[in-house]
């Protein structure tokens, strides 16, 4: 398979994902958002990656949702290809409509780069399969939009709805203190799945967290999603 890794101007980590994903034995190419050819044919994945897309102007993703590639990236996840937003990809993601919520603020208002527990929601999607339900992981974060908010009657929803992925929690899975919720997002999310299970977005880095000579490797499950 090739996921295409989706390049706007101000993407910063775009060459991390491949890195990352070529080290799981993933093909991956970059795809500059503006390439008259748009996604390659071979492409079975979508990686949508950090950075700072058009210099998070108006709102963080808000002009990267409206690049014309971001309606073949639409289309790609309606036939069933698997679609992962990751930080500013995330934001994308939203504020493109492959995942309902938003990505704002964070609470403290500064740019936070830092180690965080996420606590998996549930075992049985492709992004999580690798690891066991109620499972503690340990992933960077490097956003200064990261607060995840939506509606209560909505999130209420995609809770019972199993839709959200990861939350954000201390070693031991708990998340009542809210020292351990980096940017105050509502409930504690991380991560969320979009009207399927193969369109994902989180906050977190799992690209980071990938490759052993750089510190850690429990991001690997979420990335090898993309294989299953």
């Amino acid at each position: 398979m090739t996921v295409a890794i989706i390049r706007f101007g101000g993407s910063n980590c775009d060459r991390d994902a491949e890195r990352a994903l070529e080290h799981l034995d993933i093909d991956a190419e970059i795809v500059w958002h503006e390439d008259e050819d748009g996604l390659p044919a071979e492409t079975s994945g979508i990686l949508l990656p950090g950075g700072f897309s058009y210099g998070d102007y108006l709102r963080a993703g808000a002009m990267a949702a409206h690049s014309p590639i971001m309606d073949e990236v639409r289309e790609a996840a309606a036939d069933g290809v698997p679609v992962l937003g990751v930080c500013n990809g995330a934001q994308v993601g939203c504020e493109s409509g492959l995942t309902e919520g938003a990505f704002t603020t964070n609470e403290s208002a500064r740019f936070q780069c830092e180690h965080v527990y996420l606590r998996v929601e549930r075992d049985d999607t492709p992004w999580t399969a690798a690891y066991e339900d109620g499972e503690v992981i340990e992933v960077p974060i490097a956003h200064g939009e990261g607060r995840y908010e939506i509606d209560d009657d909505r999130l209420a929803e995609l809770e019972d709805e199993g839709r959200v992925l990861f939350r954000y929690c201390d070693e031991n899975g708990a998340v009542d203190d809210p020292s351990v919720n980096p940017n105050g997002s509502k409930h504690n999310v991380a991560g969320v799945l979009g009207e399927t299970e193969t369109v994902a977005v989180l906050m977190p880095h799992p690209e980071r967290a990938t490759l052993p000579d750089v510190g850690g490797v429990d991001g690997q499950g979420i990335l090898e999603g993309f294989a299953r």
